[in-house]
């Protein structure tokens, strides 16, 4: 009775979902075009940070050299940007990694995914309306800081030193926004996300007029002379700079690398478009350009930004709060801070609208399959789900008005870093599936001839089997590695035998499980877009990701465990029993349409329609 259980209970878990359920209706309005997905992408990616990350990372990482880092980083976004274009042209419906995952890997992990997304848009949405309010209160001098800390002040830890009510309103508003029309939101974020790049083109040519190539070659004794003077010593004798040894690479290629680690983050956002898939007019043609090119125009950006900023001024008198003000007033252009503060606050309104945009298309994509509450997929009737977001817009609301949130802020970062691996893995689960349309029982006969090393030319059951069990081992691979490459890096760097041995052998497995993966047969199915160089670039993009999340702190990975442990009680109490795909299956004869291809079973069960 026991192993029924389980075996019921596994069966469920990993059920995955039809590519066009039957008697699912989209209830969304096609109304977007090309040029909305990429505004949508660039307004979301290419947010605050811009004009203030330059700053940080080129002062204390990687000096000039922090031009290198935004390209590494792009390249490292680039590779999860590719397979979120790919599942976009394939899968045209709203969800985002939770669909895709839905799809490919089962239920269980879509829902951990739809979980972990929504962690990083609620946090995100609540710390950029923080930034937003922060912001428009420096430049009127601090009045609402002053107002509410004298009037509402609040002493408890873990709390907001005062409840910030004007980013709570902010968040509000928008909801309405947002929840009253797509076309509506998209044609606001259009308008702010153009001025935002007229704001940075004239900090890109006011850099490269006012610049000075000396600032990329700065000498050492420059850099020793700063580090004395600001520790107020009269002599330089027997002193270390603290930036650096000068010239592009004042903190040499591993500073560059670090910086590059801190700039990925930069680059998140891009995802927001692949939530809207039933809601483009050409999703399987617009989402893949839209990705691409939206992380493209943002590389540029933070490029060029860098690139002038470091050319205005020395790297190591740049102000890390405030990096473009500060700079401005170094060439003798004082008002020109003025245009950056208004930059700043369209860069922070169209980030905000990012992270508030698809929040409710990914609640209601899971409420819609049964996984969260089913009031959360009531839309308007131009096809917004108000619900949702007026829900999402709540939550986020009273975080931003009660909590701190500088210590959750890391937790966004495992929502999204966890959705880019497992889109990844997903893609080469995808790309190695069999077509079922094929002659199962010849190609089994076939492996059987020619071996494990010389499998057949077109994929079967038992090859997508294997590809599955060897992308588990190059996980697991790439977790050790990760782990090894953080946890022992000062082993590593005195040439400790164990910690080689342990890099050695894991990197060799990892190698061997690339080599067999590639000799198997691809899906011949085809797509508008496809991730080239597979299965290499999933690999490497899992292996990124996956070194990203093991650089966080315990702290952040115990509340991300306690969110998690919330998200699996509402999975096991509520949308196991709700699931829809669960209700399907029941009826043992149904029609299965998966991305590869169709198996045609007898009767067709109709999905409960919302």
């Amino acid at each position: 009775m026991s192993c029924g259980w389980v075996k019921s209970l596994l069966v469920s878990v990993s059920q995955r979902k039809p590519l066009e359920p039957e008697g699912e209706q989209s209830t969304f309005n096609r109304c977007l075009t090309t040029l909305d997905l990429v505004a949508l992408g660039v307004g979301s990616t290419l947010g605050a940070g811009v004009y203030v990350l330059s700053g940080e990372v080129a002062r204390d990482t990687a000096g000039p050299s922090i031009m290198v880092s935004f390209f590494i980083a792009a390249l490292a976004s680039i590779f999860a940007g590719l397979c979120y274009a790919e599942f976009g042209s394939r899968v045209p419906k709203t969800g985002s990694a939770y669909l895709y995952s839905y799809v490919t890997v089962g239920e269980l992990l879509a829902f951990i995914t739809g979980w972990n997304l929504l962690l990083s848009y609620v946090i995100g949405t609540s710390s950029v309306a923080l930034a937003w309010s922060g912001t428009f209160d420096d430049l009127i001098g601090g009045v609402i800081s002053k107002f509410f800390e004298e009037n509402a002040a609040m002493g408890l830890a873990g709390l907001a030193p005062y409840p910030d009510v004007f980013a709570a309103a902010l968040i509000i508003i928008l909801s309405g926004v947002l929840a009253f029309g797509v076309k509506e939101s998209t044609t606001i974020n259009k308008i702010f996300t153009a001025v935002n790049i007229l704001v940075l083109l004239f900090v890109i040519i006011s850099g490269f007029i006012k610049g000075n190539i000396s600032n990329w070659q700065i000498s050492e004794e420059t850099l020793l002379n700063a580090t004395a003077e600001l520790k107020n010593l009269s002599s330089t004798a027997n002193l270390t700079s603290v930036y650096g040894e000068g010239g592009f690479f004042p903190y040499g290629f591993t500073g560059t690398m670090a910086g590059a680690a801190t700039c990925f983050y930069a680059f998140v956002g891009f995802d927001c478009i692949a939530t809207t898939g039933e809601e483009v007019k050409n999703p399987q043609k617009s989402i893949p350009f839209g990705i691409v090119a939206s992380l493209l125009i943002c590389f540029l950006a933070y490029f060029a930004v860098s690139a002038a900023l470091t050319l205005m001024m020395p790297y190591y008198m740049l102000n890390e709060k405030s990096p473009l003000p500060v700079a401005f007033e170094y060439i003798g252009w004082g008002p020109a801070k003025y245009a950056v503060a208004v930059g700043s606050l369209c860069a922070l309104s169209t980030s905000l609208l990012g992270s508030m945009f698809p929040m409710p298309r990914v609640i209601f994509a899971m409420a819609r399959d049964g996984l969260l509450f089913k009031p959360l997929t009531k839309v308007t009737a131009k096809g917004s789900p108000a619900v949702a977001t007026i829900a999402s817009g709540i939550v986020a609301a009273i975080m931003a008005l009660l909590f701190d949130l500088d210590a959750l802020v890391e937790m966004m970062s495992i929502g999204t870093l966890f959705a880019y691996t497992l889109v990844a893995v997903c893609i080469l689960i995808l790309r190695y599936q069999a077509d079922p349309s094929e002659d199962t029982d010849l190609k089994f006969k076939s492996i059987k001839k020619f071996g494990f090393l010389n499998p057949p030319s077109s994929p079967t059951p038992a090859t997508s089997r294997t590809v599955k069990i060897l992308t588990m081992i190059s996980i697991a691979c790439v977790v050790g590695l990760s782990i090894i490459l953080t946890k022992a890096i000062d082993a590593l760097s005195r040439m400790e035998a164990w910690s080689l041995v342990l890099v050695c052998i894991l990197a060799f497995i990892l190698l061997l499980t690339f080599f067999f993966i590639w000799r198997h047969p691809q899906n011949s199915t085809k797509a508008t877009f496809m991730v080239p160089l597979v299965p290499a670039l999933p690999l490497v993009s899992t292996f990124i990701n996956v070194y990203l999340m093991v650089q966080l702190g315990a702290d952040t990975w115990m509340r991300y465990a306690i969110w998690m442990l919330v998200g699996l009680v509402i999975y096991f109490g509520y949308g196991l029993h709700h699931s829809v795909q669960k209700k399907r299956l029941m009826a043992n004869h149904m029609e299965i349409e998966t991305i590869s291809g169709k198996t045609d079973i007898k009767d067709i069960i109709k999905e409960e329609k919302f």
